[in-house]
């Protein structure tokens, strides 16, 4: 099995686990996956929802609450590789980056948005950074721009394919064509080309890690013949013995069926893939839910025109509260219908 090398991180097995928020993948999920030889990761958004004075002070429980959760992390994966997910759209999210970086974070991964200012925000830190992008113009625009105004290269790529969970990088009616995953893979091998005049240029390997409906061995093979260095996979550790979420959050995945999976409008901007509930279908019938408080999750969010407060929707989730959850899931939930292990589930791929 070929290993994983970003920078002078080696994982041994070639998957780096998908951040999922709020409270999907904490410390308990990440460790695990770190330990058994992938990349675990941390999702960073509203990380300390369980935190006493979060209602209070909601930005303070999260920067306390992300060394709370890397060091438990880290007791956990006895020297593996520790990372964390913090959204583009984070509000403050520099003030997250620093945090995560003086707790000794090993990489920080951003999608939902392009994270323009990343490496400033980093600068001088031995932290690696990772770009989440799906179309290939997204990629050279991280690239372009890293290179042009940081004088600097991401450590590696992760392409997010249209089958991922949560937050997409496709407009909707990118996902409902049908020629959508060819043209996916064409964007896959476009980026594979498109990282090699900076790898030269920096002196540096920029691996390309794909991610999105990547559920099987032969799944995973395809790609790295594609000359992909590894995979993300999420959906696949949420029915694990330990995940983080709720047993009621897991048997929403465990007894879904297919037609059960649909697209959502999120408030971040960007449709996410979800499962279908009767908070969703009171979103649709209603147009919205308005929210009964702020927590000042994200950057641009006015609480008096969201669709709804997409942090209180996530909690629910969590917390196993169904009928008023957003269930974000990715496209393949349905195909996972008995609870496992994280050793179990990178079994299956190596």
């Amino acid at each position: 099995m070929k290993q994983l090398k970003i920078g002078n991180l080696t994982a041994k097995v070639p998957i780096i686990q998908g951040g999922m928020g709020i409270g999907v993948s904490l410390s308990s999920l990440a460790g695990a996956v770190a330990k058994e030889g992938g990349i675990g990761v941390l999702s960073a958004a509203q990380i300390g929802y369980k935190e006493k004075d979060f209602l209070e002070n909601p930005e303070k429980a999260n920067l306390r609450a992300i060394g709370k959760h890397i060091r438990r992390a880290r007791e956990i994966a006895g020297g593996g590789i520790i990372g964390i997910n913090i959204m583009a759209v984070t509000k403050n999210y520099a003030a997250y980056v620093k945090e995560a970086i003086a707790n000794g974070i090993d990489l920080i991964i951003t999608g939902a948005g392009l994270p323009t200012e990343l490496p400033a925000i980093a600068k001088g830190a031995a932290t690696k950074l990772v770009p989440i992008v799906s179309p290939a113009k997204s990629a050279r625009v991280i690239l372009k721009l890293w290179d042009r105004k940081h004088h600097t290269a991401p450590d590696a790529l992760i392409v997010e394919g249209p089958k991922a969970g949560g937050h997409l990088g496709f407009k909707y009616d990118q996902l409902i064509d049908k020629d959508v995953n060819e043209k996916h893979e064409e964007d896959i091998k476009k980026i594979l080309e498109m990282v090699k005049p900076y790898e030269e240029k920096y002196k540096k390997e920029i691996p390309v890690i794909v991610a999105g409906g990547i559920s099987s061995k032969e799944d995973m093979n395809h790609y790295m013949d594609m000359g992909a260095a590894g995979i993300q996979i999420a959906t696949p550790f949420v029915v694990t013995e330990e995940c983080d979420a709720s047993q009621a959050y897991k048997d929403t995945y465990l007894n879904c069926k297919k037609e059960d999976i649909i697209i959502v409008k999120s408030p971040v901007g960007l449709p996410g893939r979800a499962i279908r509930n009767k908070f969703m279908e009171e979103v649709k019938k209603k147009g919205r839910i308005a929210p009964k408080r702020c927590y000042q999750c994200m950057e641009h969010c006015n609480p008096k025109e969201t669709l709804y407060c997409i942090s209180q929707g996530l909690i629910n989730a969590v917390e196993g509260k169904i009928d008023e959850a957003l269930l974000f899931c990715g496209a393949d939930a349905w195909k996972y219908d008995q609870m496992t292990t994280v050793k179990k589930v990178i079994e299956r791929y190596i």
